[in-house]
């Protein structure tokens, strides 16, 4: 099956689309720190994944470099890049644990974005410090993580969560104060905690899970109608029934001077 057959139809929303019903929940949080410019800003995507984030972000002017370690997801990342026009995006094969050790990309970004990426990484501190070093001084970090009061979706989502990085968590999630701890090892001030990934979305997720079991194309087709209730309906309904969201969002800030 041609991994981007949606996007050669339908551009970079169907890059949306291709994974979990998470993807969007993240997206539309992103964009909403992510003001369209003209200044070309640089912008560095941490486990870009397929690189929807990265693609979504030069669209709206951002000069961006996604990493991942997966060469199958950033051929794929690659191609919608080209598809979608998003001149702007790089891609390169590179373990994100060893960020610290490319002097190359220190202070050499506005932005650096990591969505669902440090709850896989045994070394969070060392992570953040990385990601932190990465931003110029004024620069900002916009990340997101499982929420830890989450209810479980599936029972795996339940743990348990060894410290072994082969791809799953490590795990359960982080509190808003687990995050404030974490940027203060990198020396950034906490700008906003918000939530995404809400009742509807979770369920839809579940539903997706389960089928997937069955077959991937069914799961996938089975959900996608329903994909366009989540964002309009996901807010209020969560909050109503104070429903605990998937993924906590951090908006973090490093100082254009200096603390001492």
């Amino acid at each position: 099956m041609d991994k981007s057959l949606l996007v050669r139809l339908c551009g970079f929303p169907a890059t949306l689309i291709h994974g979990d019903p998470f993807v969007l929940d993240r997206w539309l949080w992103l964009r909403s720190k992510l003001p369209e410019t003209r200044n070309a800003e640089r912008l560095l995507d941490v486990g870009c994944g397929s690189g929807a984030f990265s693609i979504g972000a030069a669209l709206r002017g951002y000069t961006t470099l996604g990493l991942s370690w997966e060469e199958r997801n950033l051929r794929v990342a690659r191609e919608r890049a080209q598809l979608c026009g998003a001149q702007r995006a790089e891609f390169e094969v590179f373990d994100i644990r060893r960020l610290g050790e490319r002097s190359d990309l220190i202070a050499a970004f506005d932005l650096v974005i990591a969505c669902e990426v440090i709850e896989h990484v045994s070394d969070d501190r060392k992570l953040l410090r990385d990601m932190a070093a990465c931003l110029r001084p004024g620069g900002r970090l916009l990340l997101t993580t499982p929420n830890y009061l989450y209810k479980p979706i599936t029972v795996d989502h339940a743990g348990p969560f060894r410290d072994l990085e082969d791809g799953h968590h490590v795990r359960r999630g982080y509190s808003a104060a687990m995050l404030r701890e974490l940027c203060e090892q990198g020396q950034l001030i906490v700008s906003e905690f918000a939530h995404c990934g809400g009742l509807l979305s979770q369920n839809l997720c579940g539903l997706q899970i389960k089928l997937a079991r069955l077959h991937s194309l069914l799961a996938w087709g089975a959900t996608l109608p329903l994909r366009a209730i989540p964002p309009l309906a996901d807010r209020w309904l969560t909050d109503a029934l104070h429903w605990p969201h998937y993924s906590i969002c951090l908006e973090a800030y490093k100082p254009r001077f200096s603390q001492h």
